[in-house]
C-alpha cells in the first residue's frame, strides 16, 4: 500500500477512537470528540492548504488502485460492528447519564462521518454491490432516501432555488436545517413516485423504492427496540439525527450564498466548479475522503474521491469542513466571514453572480 493510499486509513483513528469510547468509562469517552471538533480545526489553522493536483499517470494508477474501493467497502462491517457495540454498552453497561450522553454523541460523529459520508461515496456508483453498501450505510442514519434525492435531485439542481440543499445568502443554518430536511424528504417521495410510474406501477406499491425504504428501516428500529428496550432505541434514534445533522450541516456550508445563472425556460447553466465552496485544507480532506473537494465532485460527480481535483476558479473555504461547520453554528461570525468573501467574488469577473435574496 503506497502512503497516498494509506493516508485514507486516517479516518480509522476516530473510528478506533469510537470503539474505545463504547468501552470506556469518563474522560476516555470524549476523546474522539475532542479530535473531531476541537484537535482537527485549530491543526488545520496552522497548516497550509494544498491544492496539488495528480499528474495524468498518478491519476491513471489512482484509477486502476483497488485498494481506494477496498478501504470504502472496509467501512460497512466496521459501522455495523461500532453501531452493535454501541447500542450493547448503552443497554447492559451501568454507567453514569454522562458517559451515556458521551457515547450516543460519538456513534452520531460515526453515523455523519462515517455511515452517510461514505454512503454518499459509494451511493454515486454504478455497482450494484457498492449501492447496496452506500444503502446499508444510510440506514445507520435511517436517512436512506438521501440516496434517491441526492443523487437524482440535488446534483440536478444544485445551486438553484429550486435546490433543498443548497444555502441561500443570508439563511442561517438552523433555517435551513428545516427547509433542507422537509423538502429534500418529500423530494425524494416525488422522485420516486415517478419512477415507479415508469415502471408501469401506481406509487403506493412495493416497488416505491421509498416505501421500500420505509419498511427497512422502521424493521430496523424496532429490532433494536425488541432485542435492547425502549432507551436504546431512544438513544440510537438520538445518534441517528445527530448524523443528520451533521450532513445538513456540511450541506449548508459547501453551497451557502452561490447560484447558478438561468439561461431560459427554466433551464440553468451547467454546474461548474465555481458553484460549490471548495477547501483543500488536508487533514478535513482525508478525514472524509475528500468531500472538501466539493467543487469538482459537482463539475464531475462520477469522479471516484482518490481522483478529486483542485480547480483555480472554485470558491476557496478559509478553513476545513471540521472548523467550517462549526462556524457554521454561530451565525454572525459566519455571515462576517463569509458574506464578504462572497461579495469579493461578485467583484471578480472569473465567478458568476451569487444570489442575495
Amino acid at each position: 500500500m503506497s502512503i497516498r493510499t494509506f493516508k485514507y486509513l486516517s479516518p480509522c483513528l476516530v473510528y478506533i477512537g469510537a470503539v474505545t469510547s463504547f468501552l470506556a468509562q469518563g474522560f476516555p469517552i470524549w476523546i474522539p470528540l475532542i479530535y473531531a471538533w476541537i484537535i482537527i480545526p485549530v491543526l488545520e489553522l496552522f497548516i497550509k492548504p494544498d491544492a496539488s493536483n495528480l499528474s495524468a499517470t498518478e491519476e491513471e494508477i489512482a484509477k486502476q488502485n483497488k485498494l481506494y474501493d477496498y478501504l470504502l467497502y472496509l467501512i460497512v462491517p466496521l459501522q455495523l460492528f461500532a453501531l452493535g457495540l454501541f447500542l450493547y454498552s448503552v443497554t447492559y453497561v451501568q454507567q453514569p447519564l454522562i458517559d451515556i450522553a458521551g457515547k450516543t454523541a460519538v456513534m452520531g460523529l460515526l453515523c455523519g462521518t462515517f455511515g452517510i459520508n461514505v454512503g454518499h461515496e459509494l451511493g454515486h456508483r454504478v455497482n450494484k454491490a457498492e449501492q447496496f453498501f452506500a444503502k446499508l450505510l444510510l440506514l445507520s442514519s435511517l436517512y436512506m432516501h438521501f440516496f434517491i434525492e441526492h443523487n437524482r435531485g440535488h446534483h440536478k439542481r444544485v445551486a438553484t432555488p429550486e435546490d433543498p440543499s443548497s444555502a441561500r445568502y443570508g439563511e442561517t443554518v438552523y433555517a435551513f436545517y428545516f427547509r433542507s430536511i422537509v423538502f429534500s424528504y418529500l423530494s425524494a417521495w416525488k422522485i420516486a413516485n415517478n419512477e415507479t410510474r415508469k415502471k408501469g406501477y401506481q406509487p403506493f406499491s412495493v416497488k416505491n423504492e421509498m416505501i421500500q425504504f420505509h419498511l427497512i428501516q422502521i424493521a430496523f428500529v424496532a429490532t433494536i427496540f425488541f432485542a435492547f428496550g425502549w432507551l436504546t432505541a431512544v438513544l440510537f434514534l438520538a445518534a441517528a439525527i445527530q448524523g443528520i445533522l451533521l450532513l445538513e450541516t456540511v450541506n449548508y456550508i459547501e453551497h451557502y450564498g452561490l447560484q447558478r445563472s438561468e439561461v431560459g425556460d427554466g433551464r440553468w447553466e451547467r454546474t461548474m466548479p465555481e458553484h460549490s465552496w471548495n477547501s483543500n485544507h488536508i487533514i478535513g480532506r482525508v478525514m472524509l475522503f475528500e468531500l472538501s473537494r466539493h467543487s469538482d465532485h459537482h463539475y464531475l460527480a462520477s469522479r471516484k474521491y482518490q481522483l478529486l481535483r483542485h480547480h483555480n476558479n472554485s470558491p476557496q473555504m478559509p478553513a476545513g469542513y471540521p472548523g467550517m461547520m462549526i462556524l457554521s453554528l454561530l451565525p454572525p461570525a459566519w455571515f462576517l466571514i463569509m458574506n464578504r468573501r462572497i461579495k469579493e467574488l461578485q467583484q471578480e469577473a472569473a465567478f458568476l453572480p451569487v444570489a442575495l435574496n
